[in-house]
Parts: structure tokens; sequence; C-alpha cells
């Protein structure tokens, strides 16, 4: 199950009281795309809200079996539900409900509806209807499509308010309210009665937190092991070219110990090198004495015209 459907079946299984099954429902019909008094289609992927769907439909108008359901099977093979309210005294029973009372404010957020008691419910319901979220371990991207340009605008200002800060965008005719900051989705999602998939994400995001610093941690080893590699050779070429034409006697015991130990360990740093030597050095009195062997190596090289 992806995280978006995880948080809609938390969503309706938050809605119990009448207050909030009202709320909730208005959220649902006024942000489905076919919302008028001649048509109300609901579509959805998810099994749980179809069934909501057609459930809170029977609440609030009041009557049983208010709603006919038809599925289709999309191209992705993801079954779509339609429920639409076919008869004509339902959908007026709706509108009348919902105060609306004319055919020109239908797509907006009635005042008289929407309180600090049950706002909660509504944008949860209009997440239902429209919203959908990316999976958390890919991005962190929470977005509702309102296929109306006046009632997207009013649902931003209704988020402003409640302090939920997002953007909006346009794709194709709709209108994209969308939310990237992950804590501002904790607290959307908190709102609209998705406590646990909030929580939820804020596990997620420490693991990717552990994850990046591990990466980070091993990207940082990885750079220094072949930074150390890259030095090995050069060092280990400069000891074999004073070995090839001159002889390691040629250096001080000190510098010999030194190039013999390198030459049998071409891996180890220079910190485990300099436990090796004799007498025992730390990192920088090793790096001293390889620096000495090349320049050694270089003058060599000068004199022989190399």
């Amino acid at each position: 199950m992806s995280f978006s459907s995880t948080v809609k079946n938390e969503i309706a299984a938050s809605v119990t009281s009448r207050e909030q099954k009202y709320a909730c429902f208005y959220g649902m019909i006024l942000f489905c795309r076919h919302f008028a008094p001649d048509n109300i289609v609901f579509q959805t992927e998810n099994d749980i809200t179809a069934e909501m769907f057609r459930s809170l439909a029977d609440h609030v108008i009041g009557r049983k079996c208010v709603t006919e359901m038809s599925d289709s099977r999309k191209k992705d093979g993801v079954t779509l539900h339609q429920i639409s309210i076919g008869k004509t005294e339902d959908r007026e029973e709706l509108i009348y409900k919902y105060h609306i009372y004319s055919r020109t404010v239908i797509h907006s957020i009635q005042d008289d509806i929407i309180t600090e008691s049950n706002v909660h419910a509504f944008l949860g319901g209009a997440f239902l209807s429209c919203g959908s979220m990316i999976e958390p371990l890919k991005e962190y991207h929470l977005e509702f499509v309102v296929p109306f340009p006046a009632l997207a605008y009013e649902m931003l200002e209704l988020l402003e308010n409640v302090g939920i800060h997002a953007k909006i965008a346009e794709r194709k005719t709709d209108r994209i309210i969308y939310l990237k900051d992950s804590e501002a989705i904790e607290d959307i999602l908190t709102l609209m009665g998705a406590p646990k998939s909030s929580i939820e994400l804020m596990n997620i995001k420490i693991l990717k937190d552990i994850r990046n610093k591990t990466n980070r941690i091993t990207n940082c080893d990885n750079a220094n092991i072949e930074r150390t590699l890259k030095a090995s050779e050069r060092q280990i070429e400069d000891i074999e070219y004073i070995e090839r034409t001159v002889g390691l006697d040629y250096l001080s015991p000190d510098l010999q110990n030194a190039a013999e130990i390198r030459l049998d360990n071409p891996e180890v740093s220079l910190k485990d090198l300099g436990e090796m030597l004799d007498k025992p050095l730390g990192r920088s009195g090793v790096n001293h004495r390889l620096k000495k062997i090349s320049e050694i190596a270089n003058r060599l090289r000068e004199e022989r015209g190399e």
C-alpha cells in the first residue's frame, strides 16, 4: 500500500462524529471534479474512500442507498471507482444542506459551514477527494489537485489561516496546492486526522538523515583511501627508482627503514606506517621522511636527465 493510501485510510477512520462527517463530506464533494446541481460524481482509486463517500452521502442526505457506483480499469491496471448521486432531489438536498443558493458560488467554500471545530475534517475530505502524497523516501511532496481556480485560492487562504504555508502552481487546467517542507506536511497530516502517518514521516526523515550521514562518511572514507593509495603509488615509484639506480643503501638508515616499510605495505596509512618503523613516528614524521625520499629521487632523475 502506498503512503498516500495509508494517509487516506487513516483520515477515513478518524471521521466519527456527526459534525466531522458533515464537514468531511462537504470537502469530498466540493473538491471533486463533477459537483453541480445536475451532476455529482466522485472518483477515487481507494476502496475505503469509495465506501466512505457512499456512507457519508447516506448520512448527510438522510436516506439509504442514494449513490450508484461503477468501476473501470485504468491502463495501469488500477480500478477507478465512480460514485454518482443520481436523483435530482438528493443533489438538491445536498446543495441545500451546504447552504449553496446560487450556481455561481457552488465552487466556493461556504464560510458559515467551516468552523474551527470542523475545519480539520473538511481538509481531510478535500484530501480524500483530490489529494495525494509522494512516497516520502523519495521526496517530501503533498498536493491537492483543484479543478476550479477560485476554489484553489480560497483553499490556499484557508490553509494559511490554520497555520499551514502552502504554494500554488498550474498544471494544465488545474491548480496545484502543494507542500514540500516536511514539517509543514507533518502538521497538515496531523490536522487532517492522520497523526500516525505524521509520526511515520518523522521516522522516515530520521532514517534518511542517518543514510545521508552514512553516505557522506563512506564517501569521505573512500576519498581518503583513494588519496592514500595515490600518494603511496608515487612514494613507491620514487623508492623503486632509487633502488634501481643507486640502491636503498644510498639512503640514511632512517630513510631506508621508511622506504622498506612502505614497499612492503603499500596500502597502509601514514599513521600505521609510523607505528611499523624501527623507531615509531607520528604521521607528520613519516610524511617528512617520505618527502625526503621523494626529493632524493627527483634529484637523481635530474642528474640523469630523466
